[in-house]
């Protein structure tokens, strides 16, 4: 659930923090308090569009954090995902720092993006805002609400249609493209067998190129490098007077004389025999090096004619040798598939028929789940509307085959309602209307409650056009919701604002210089002198008083 909200420096707020309760958390106050930038702000702290304009005046940055409580598998799940560590006690910290030209967000501390934080926040909250009930008003919406009361069952056959989609797609577009006449079949043969034959009288070898070139470096510098070994060799060889070697040899003779004399003399004896040994080493190495080298011009032709090959082909088909075999073998299919061509389109076509039939047998499946449901979900809905005080209503869940296949189907979905006697059913968009709409959002919310595992629920104006015994239907219903769910609600009418298990006031100040709003919690006695106002009192009467406390009343007696 939603533990706490705090807001800085946004719009009206200088700052303030709300700590929500469980159950029935009802947000009230005078028009224009700002009642609407408290659900804004979370919105905000969700990924919602930020304008420059609703930092306060004078401030250059903003900030919005919610904290959350939380044990539930799915959050979990959706933290690792995400790869975000879970605390132990089940907290999440959701943080937004707003300044005008960025936003940075943090999930328990660590920097996130937009993306990741509405990932997590479907998990954790639903916000039905002022004008959500008119998305009531596209059958596309219809879809998705029956299709999340399905819940689990339709998941996997709802995957399996959309691959079956795609791969008939993807069919179509190959064939589609699949256009050659005779002539131009010709052109594309010819031209696959003049590069595949290219590719393969080359004989290319993965990692070639890379041991000519480290071979073609070391003929191409041959010269140099034996001149300059030749006369290290001569300076370090026994060969000549004048070669260290030489003189290191009558060093170690004239050791070897008296090294019989002392010990120590014996010790450096054996270090100059050491070097001898090295330097006996390093000119044998030379020498063998030196013969290596050698090499004549017809091998270093050789190298350079390949390389060269080599670098015409990468130039030509591919930036390393594996892309031009690669390159090769895509030459070598399309030579197979223009080789018979008219069987390859037939073999394409056969294809698209089977995958057609899967398509159409895995959208009737879908269909057939939509119907059983649908028909579960119009009872659940009709009566909730009875409970919201639509008294003679009819209601139907239409699934009906559509024109066109899709990702999510062949199914036409559609509300109908009938909401006066006699009257037949008709689409929703035609029938409801505002207030009406409104109640059809509560209810189909009411209904989705007990299938899912969020936490929060957020209802900013869902008392829309609604008075009197409606209004207390509706209070009814939003605390039957409560009873499984945390729910904040933002409301101008006295019948929802009584059944609040934690009442919040929201009061905007002014003064010569700058305009503030903030919000507080409501005890008993100060609830009750809200409710009077939202009465239409505007003096605190005895008169008022009592119709409030009456009204609280009734609103206990529902809970208890």
């Amino acid at each position: 659930m939603l533990q706490s909200l705090h807001v800085k420096n946004l719009a009206l707020i200088k700052e303030t923090e709300v700590e929500f309760g469980e159950g029935l958390n009802i947000l009230t106050g005078e028009t224009g308090a700002g009642k609407s930038l408290l659900i804004g702000s979370v919105n905000l702290a969700l990924g919602g569009k930020f304008d420059k304009e609703m930092l306060r005046r004078g401030e250059d940055s903003a900030l919005v954090e919610l904290v959350f409580a939380s044990q539930s598998e799915k959050v979990k799940e959706k933290l690792e995902q995400l790869d975000l560590e879970a605390q132990e006690d089940g907290t999440i910290i959701i943080s937004r720092r707003i300044q005008a030209a960025k936003s940075v967000f943090r999930i328990n501390g660590e920097s996130v993006t937009a993306k990741q934080v509405k990932e997590l926040s479907e998990t954790l909250i639903d916000i039905h805002g002022q004008h959500e009930h008119q998305s009531l008003l596209h059958k596309k919406k219809h879809m998705e609400i029956l299709d999340a009361y399905c819940g689990e069952e339709i998941i996997p056959i709802a995957a399996e249609v959309e691959k079956a989609y795609r791969e008939c797609a993807k069919l179509r577009g190959q064939l589609s493209e699949e256009t050659l006449d005779e002539a131009a079949k010709e052109r594309e043969k010819d031209l696959a067998e003049f590069e595949w034959q290219e590719i393969r009288q080359a004989q290319l070898k993965a990692g070639e190129d890379e041991e000519l070139e480290k071979r073609y470096r070391l003929m191409a510098n041959a010269r140099k490098i034996t001149e300059c070994l030749a006369e290290s060799y001569q300076y370090t060889g026994s060969d000549g007077a004048s070669g260290a070697g030489s003189a290191l040899s009558r060093a170690l003779r004239a050791l070897r004389a008296v090294s019989s004399y002392d010990e120590r003399l014996v010790e450096l004896e054996g270090q100059l025999s050491q070097i001898d040994s090295l330097l006996a080493d390093y000119n044998r190495d030379v020498s063998e090096y030196m013969n290596d080298c050698e090499f004549d011009g017809e091998t270093f032709a050789d190298t350079e004619e390949r390389l060269n090959l080599i670098n015409y082909l990468k130039g030509k088909y591919g930036n390393t040798i594996e892309d031009v075999i690669a390159y090769g073998e895509e030459r070598q299919r399309l030579l197979d598939k223009l080789s018979d061509y008219d069987a390859y389109i037939e073999k394409l076509q056969a294809e698209l028929s089977k995958a057609q039939s899967r398509l159409e047998d895995a959208c009737e499946r879908l269909s057939g789940i939509r119907k059983k449901y649908g028909a579960l979900l119009s009872a659940k809905l009709k009566e909730a509307l009875v409970n919201l005080n639509f008294l003679t209503v009819e209601f139907e869940i239409a699934v009906r085959p559509g024109q066109d296949f899709s990702a999510s189907g062949y199914d036409d979905v559609e509300f109908l309602i009938s909401t006066n006697p006699g009257e037949g059913l008709k689409p929703l968009a035609q029938v409801a209307s505002g207030g009406e709409l409104s109640r059809v959002m509560l209810a189909i919310k009411t209904v989705l409650a007990g299938k899912d595992d969020i936490d929060t629920l957020i209802f900013d104006e869902i008392d829309a056009g609604i008075s009197g015994r409606t209004a207390w239907r509706v209070s009814e219903q939003l605390d039957t919701v409560a009873a499984a769910h945390q729910v904040i609600c933002i409301t101008h009418l006295p019948q929802i604002a009584a059944m609040a298990d934690t009442h919040f006031i929201i009061e905007k100040s002014s003064t010569q210089d700058n305009t503030i709003t903030d919000i507080r919690t409501l005890r008993e006695e100060e609830s009750l002198d809200e409710l009077a106002r939202l009465l239409g009192s505007d003096e605190l009467t005895e008169a008022a008083l009592s119709n409030a406390r009456d009204m609280r009343r009734q609103a206990l007696a529902h809970k208890g």
